[in-house]
């Protein structure tokens, strides 16, 4: 029984209003404020790019060959982006951004219809107001959208094994079908093997409860079948099962082996949600791992078990990337706001382990805000200690710090001291308003002025010479590292196809148009591996050199 005061529809708009608002205000403004990076964010944004280059949205390309790594929806979203705003890096970012919003307002609406209008606030912005979530919806990565389609689809799922039934008692599994079906053509089959495992150990618990029936497991089937073979079906009919071998062998491949060298420990993504994902790592372990209070027990058991099957699933699997556990974000964001929204009920005080351990982790935080400009800005400090010549070079690029950077860490600090005061004095909306939307203000401002200026040291050098390039008939490419970036900020055209392969006949064959490489400082081998090549410049960890067309 709902203990709260309830809200009435006019506050209930009100709460939806300041939702969408604020996800227009913070994921938004100044998306194409800093290049994209490697390797997935340019990697995705130039498979769009292709497809408006060749006019075939069938395939997904890379370098202009076959890329059956992902399916196409996450790049049908980005094309349609470029279509609107042009092929760049706010338009690679924009469906996630328009996701973020999307994901926003649906926790506040399950929030409002599984317990009340307040909770499903408090879902929403405290999702608003975490690192990794916030981050990765100003990304462009395939992630936020998969993850949101999964999710959908055990929400309708649970809504039917509930009792929860429409006038048509077949429309959520339906629904479930439909959204998993979608999740596969966004990323892959990892979608379907999370919702069945995480569906298999709650049935489990259950001891098969309310299992679904013939008729709506065939149903879910049909619709997940139905909107992969919008694609699959398709890639079959013209390429062969060859493909879908392929394609699934490629996915087996990241459970077994470490792909692209990220192989990990098992515990990597352990520590990347709980450092990550601050506040909402600290603030869910109440109900993570004590008693719940004042909330539905069976959709909690179920956000558990989605929580630990990611976890587990992926820290089992070999290749291990930091979004690859992003899904957990979202079970882990309902903790927290059921948590929160318990404080708020029954007028407690929050445990005084986690105050300090939110002090600390804001402290550790604002630390390397703060830290990180002023290194930068006095780079000469740090010079003596780097090991590595590349990121010694790089600290070497002209950019400019006006000082003042460093106290976006600072005020950070001072706020979540702030939340942490609020809490213990009962205050608690004020605390965790306090707390999640300076959160989000202090990404928002540290995206805007600090991490544009980051990027010139790292990629900022090989970017601005690959830009210089765009729309010459000229070879570019970058030898003893792999990068995507020649492709897209180049503008590569369709004509002529080269890739790792071709990197001999590049160097010393006879080619028929100017060749321009970049290599690490660190590569010392270069000039003996290149005929009449002539270094160009040097900035930063890089060094640019151009080959002369060869002529007889």
């Amino acid at each position: 029984m709902e203990i709260a005061n309830p809200l009435n529809k006019k506050q209930s708009n009100l709460y939806l209003a300041i939702i969408i608002l604020s996800g227009i205000l913070f994921f938004i403004p100044f998306l194409g404020r800093v290049h994209l990076f490697d390797w997935d964010e340019i990697n995705f944004a130039e498979s769009a790019r292709e497809m408006i280059v060749t006019g075939n949205y069938h395939r997904v390309q890379i370098n202009f060959q076959p890329f059956w790594e992902k399916p196409p929806l996450f790049f049908w979203l980005q094309v349609a982006a470029m279509k609107i705003f042009g092929i760049n890096e706010f338009a690679a970012r924009f469906p996630n951004a328009i996701f973020g919003i999307i994901t926003l307002v649906t926790f506040f609406l399950i929030g409002k219809k599984y317990k009340s209008p307040r909770f499903g606030f408090i879902w929403a912005i405290s999702y608003l107001g975490t690192f990794l979530p916030h981050l990765y919806f100003k990304s462009g990565i395939i992630d936020p959208i998969f993850n949101y389609f999964i999710f959908l689809a055990i929400y309708f799922m649970y809504k039917d094994i509930s009792g929860q039934v429409l006038k048509n008692k077949y429309v959520y599994p339906s629904l479930a079908g439909l959204f998993i079906g979608l999740a596969t053509l966004t990323k892959g089959p990892v979608g379907l093997l999370v919702f069945l495992i995480t569906f298999f150990v709650y049935f489990l618990f259950t001891r098969f409860k309310n299992f679904p029936n013939l008729k709506k497991i065939l149903l879910f089937i049909f619709f997940f079948a139905a909107i992969c073979l919008l694609w699959f079906g398709e890639e079959i009919i013209n390429h062969g099962f060859w493909f879908l071998k392929e394609f699934l062998a490629y996915q087996a491949d990241l459970f077994l082996h470490p792909v692209a060298s990220h192989g990990e420990p098992f515990y990597y993504h352990f520590v990347v949600v709980f450092i990550g994902c601050f506040p909402i790592s600290i603030i869910a372990l109440p109900v993570m791992f004590g008693k719940i209070v004042d909330v539905k027990k069976e959709f909690s058991r179920l956000m558990k078990i989605l929580f630990w099957t990611v976890m587990i699933l992926f820290s089992i699997t070999t290749t291990k990337i930091v979004h690859y556990s992003s899904l957990t974000y979202m079970p882990l964001s309902f903790m927290a706001a059921c948590y929160l929204d318990w404080l708020i009920v029954n007028k407690q005080k929050m445990k005084i382990s986690l105050l300090i351990l939110i002090a600390f982790m804001g402290f550790v935080f604002s630390f390397l805000l703060a830290a990180l400009p002023y290194v930068a800005n006095h780079h000469e400090l740090v010079l003596p200690y780097l090991k590595d010549p590349f990121a010694a070079a790089s600290l070497n690029v002209s950019v400019h710090w006006s000082g003042y950077e460093s106290f976006i860490g600072i005020l950070y600090f001072i706020a979540v001291i702030f939340a942490v005061v609020f809490f213990s004095r009962k205050q608690n909306w004020r605390a965790l308003l306090f707390l999640f939307y300076s959160t989000a203000f202090c990404l928002f401002i540290y995206l805007l002025a600090v991490v544009p200026k980051i990027e010139k040291y790292s990629q900022g050098p090989a970017i601005d010479f690959y830009e210089s390039l765009a729309g010459k008939d000229v070879y570019v490419w970058p030898v003893g590292f792999k990068s995507y970036a020649q492709y897209f900020y180049a503008k590569k055209p369709a004509t002529p196809v080269y890739g790792e392969a071709d990197e001999p006949f590049l160097l010393k064959g006879n080619i028929t148009k100017p060749a321009y490489f970049v290599v690490k400082v660190t590569n010392t081998g270069f000039d003996s591996t290149c005929n009449n090549c002539t270094l160009i410049k040097e900035e930063g960890g890089f060094k640019f050199y151009k080959r002369e067309a060869v002529t007889k």
